[in-house]
């Protein structure tokens, strides 16, 4: 749990310190970082994405994982978390951006390949460079969103601690069941998620990325239960 502990503890600091030190960048400003980081975070889902060797398992899983997404409203839940905390540290209101931080930054930090493969590296070898690697990304990018979007932000590290948390241990029980091909896919329909950030970033169209959180373990199911088969 080292990795996951370091990766939450970073994204708290970093976000903290643009939330109270950095404070609310200009507005001027604002929009068009959110743009930047926008563009970056496309770019950065795409080429992970393109790590992907099965098209159709990757459709597939977009797909079935937006049904069970939708099902189960996961932005829903996680924008009520955020609205509930809002309220509870008296900072409810139009002008809030607590659930927006929380949520968006929830998302960038857990979807991505490096939060899956870390995380399984850190539960299945001890090995934490990976982890320790995104936290330097995680911590940077906490720093421009705490500045502009707020404590919410600082907030994520639950989610942030949670998942890889989750997903470590979980290497650790199911070991024999993940191959390197079942981590790739997995990977690459994480990435294609957050690519889907940079979208709602620039504001073209808002997607409920939350919702495709249950696509990274469609190919997970869908590879172990075919090698099963077969064998």
């Amino acid at each position: 749990m080292l990795g996951p502990l370091v990766n939450a503890l970073v994204v708290v600091v970093c976000s903290l310190i643009g939330c109270f030190l950095v404070k609310k960048i200009p507005e001027r400003f604002e929009d068009h970082i959110k743009k930047a980081l926008g563009l970056a975070i496309i770019f950065v889902g795409i080429k992970g994405a393109l790590e992907n060797q099965n098209i159709l398992l990757l459709i597939m899983s977009i797909a079935v994982g937006a049904v069970l997404g939708e099902l189960i409203d996961i932005d829903k839940w996680m924008n009520r978390f955020g609205r509930w905390a809002e309220r509870k540290l008296g900072m409810s209101g139009p002008e809030s951006s607590f659930s927006k931080g929380f949520v968006s930054a929830s998302i960038l930090f857990c979807t991505g390949s490096m939060a899956i493969v870390g995380s399984m590296q850190s539960g299945l070898q001890g090995n934490h460079e990976m982890l320790f690697a995104k936290s330097i990304l995680d911590g940077s990018i906490s720093l421009v969103f705490g500045a502009s979007m707020g404590i919410g932000v600082a907030f994520s590290a639950l989610s942030v601690l949670v998942y890889q948390g989750g997903i470590a241990l979980a290497a650790q029980a199911i070991s024999g069941l993940l191959t390197e091909e079942i981590i790739r896919e997995m990977s690459a329909v994480g990435s294609l998620i957050i690519a889907g950030i940079g979208f709602n970033f620039l504001g073209i169209k808002e997607i409920k990325v939350a919702n495709l959180i249950p696509a990274v373990f469609i190919p997970w199911l869908w590879l172990a239960l075919s090698g099963l088969w077969i064998n």
